[in-house]
């Protein structure tokens, strides 16, 4: 592994460059959530053809960086009061607790907010009832989503089965049987990154591990991945924070 600076204006950022022998010409930038920037690039690269690929894409990089920053300085323990900010398909709702007594308990998204109702104020209930809420969503928006994505593939008769499992790092995964876990805080996210991780999932049920044929796939009915890959990495803290 080599590394690199970037010298943007006042801002140096250091780089990792790593080689990867699936790549043929094109150079991968990743910005990852702690901050670090990883640079893929094919073998035998050159030292000034890797630095021009990083400078051409400076204005990008330093932009992640900061989005980066803003969104760790979120990612503080929740406190399920009204006001704090959660998520719902990429876009940031305000909490808004309601105490009722007379009314059933619910969950609802509305005018830019993520009300929850119940008998009294206590933030361990607002939490289980915001959590089951999420899982609901979850496997609704996920079992339409794969039942679509599942018949623009080639090697899928069925969408297949899937369970919602909580995972600290991981947003999903599929086991060479076919049994698939999604995150269910994977509905925090935008709907692109929703789709390249089912996408990537269900790659996986052609090719079992990360082989070249398994990205071919995934560039042939994901082509923005990259991107979409990026974006979550950056939201990761911050969506799998409760």
């Amino acid at each position: 592994m080599n590394e690199g600076l970037l010298r943007y204006g006042n801002v140096n950022v250091p780089y990792s460059v790593n080689e990867n022998d699936r790549l043929r010409s094109r150079i991968r930038i990743h910005v990852l959530p702690d901050s670090n920037v990883v640079v893929e690039a094919p073998l035998c690269s050159s030292t000034a053809k890797v630095q021009a690929a990083v400078q051409k894409r400076a204005r990008w990089i330093v932009r992640q960086l900061s989005e980066t920053a803003a969104l760790r300085e979120h990612a503080l323990p929740r406190t399920y009061v009204s006001g704090e900010a959660h998520f719902y398909l990429g876009r940031r709702y305000r909490l808004k607790v309601a105490v009722d007594n007379l009314s059933p308990s619910r969950v609802r998204c509305m005018r830019g907010a993520i009300e929850v109702t119940l008998p009294i104020s206590d933030p361990v209930a607002v939490r289980r009832r915001l959590r089951n809420w999420y899982a609901q969503r979850a496997k609704a928006y996920f079992a339409s989503r794969l039942s679509l994505l599942s018949s623009e593939l080639p090697w899928l008769e069925s969408p297949p089965e899937f369970r919602l499992l909580k995972m600290n790092k991981q947003w999903g995964s599929c086991s060479p049987s076919g049994n698939m876990n999604l995150n269910p805080s994977l509905i925090k996210a935008p709907k692109h990154c929703i789709d390249y991780v089912l996408i990537h999932e269900l790659c996986h049920l052609q090719e079992h591990n990360h082989s070249k044929r398994f990205y071919w796939l995934l560039d042939r009915h994901c082509s923005e991945w990259q991107a979409s890959k990026a974006s979550l990495d950056n939201m990761a803290e911050l969506l799998l924070n409760e």
